[in-house]
């Protein structure tokens, strides 16, 4: 059975060793005393919403998202920025349930949207986000301003 929870700060050893290890996924460099840093200011701040997934009462993967807004739709979106599952739990549902939980979210919310972007050949994230109803969107580029 998957659980899908809401962390807080009693939850923050767990989802700073997840998030360190999907930071080290992305080939950054194990700082477990970073991740735990990055992850108690986001709680304390409530900044975000960080979702915690268990499999028979471990905890294996997490799925983190950041409000904003759309001008244009005049509403709350949310960024779903981060989705990680440990490659042991992975295939077994952990994804959709994370998923599944941040749609849920949106909807709680009364929000316009949740939106996401992932790497051109991660292929089995592309996989999953087409099979929960994600739609790719075409005609944008990405840009970024670095400091």
């Amino acid at each position: 059975m998957i659980d899908v929870i809401q962390a807080n700060t009693t939850h923050l050893e767990q989802a700073a060793m997840l998030f360190n290890a999907y930071r080290m996924f992305y080939g950054q460099p194990d700082n477990l005393e970073g991740a735990t840093a990055f992850i108690q200011e986001r709680l304390d701040k409530q900044d975000s919403i960080f979702f915690l997934a268990f499999l028979a009462g471990t905890e294996v993967g997490f799925t983190h998202l950041f409000p904003s807004f759309t001008s244009v739709g005049m509403g709350r979106i949310w960024v779903l920025n981060d989705l990680f599952v440990i490659p042991s739990a992975r295939k077994s549902g952990v994804g959709d349930a994370l998923l599944s939980r941040a749609k849920a979210l949106a909807k709680e919310t009364a929000s316009k949207r949740v939106i996401l972007e992932t790497a051109i050949d991660n292929y089995p994230a592309q996989k999953l986000y087409d099979k929960t109803g994600f739609i790719r969107v075409e005609g944008f580029y990405q840009y970024s301003f670095e400091l």
